[in-house]
């Protein structure tokens, strides 16, 4: 069991503060791309982080969905099409729908990679960069990590600009 959790994060504005801008309107109806994008090593802990972040964003209205392997395409696609603020994914899924044009990442204003070390220790780091790539530069990336030394320390520095980094002990 790891004691602490460690979490890189550069500067912006707080995240439902920025999701909360020009929500609603036009863009509902013509079904706005998403503007934030948390990664996941696994199926399991995507839709964990799904069960947390759903009540949440609904009680703003703002929209998520879940795009994990291991489930039909069908009802994903059908998400992506529709109105859509966050985007909970795993790496290899994700680049799925990136490839046959499902998913426009043009948006996003904020990258979370949740479990960096886990996901690295997987093999995605081409799959994270790829993803990253076709993210805006301009975009706040945090990472959560047990660990931020070697390929996940080499990574932080690639992906963010300025990071302050916090220590989060275990409850």
């Amino acid at each position: 069991v790891r004691d602490t959790r460690t979490l890189i994060i550069d500067g912006g504005a707080p995240l439902v503060e920025r999701l909360m801008e020009n929500n609603g309107g036009k863009d509902r109806q013509m079904g706005r791309k998403p503007r934030a994008l948390i990664l996941a090593p696994t199926r399991e802990l995507a839709q964990q982080i799904d069960r947390t972040v759903q009540p949440i964003a609904r009680s703003v209205g703002l929209f998520t969905t879940t795009i994990v392997g291991g489930v039909p395409y069908g009802a994903q696609l059908k998400a992506l099409r529709g109105p859509l603020d966050i985007l909970i994914a795993t790496p290899g899924r994700l680049i799925d729908h990136m490839e046959s044009g499902r998913a426009m990442l043009a948006n996003i204003e904020m990258l979370v990679l949740d479990e960096a070390d886990r996901m690295l220790d997987m093999g995605f780091i081409d799959p994270i960069n790829h993803i990253a790539a076709a993210t805006p530069k301009t975009r706040q990336t945090m990472m959560y990590s047990a660990t931020f030394a070697g390929t996940v320390g080499r990574l932080a520095e690639q992906l963010l600009r300025n990071p302050q980094r916090f220590d989060i002990a275990s409850h």
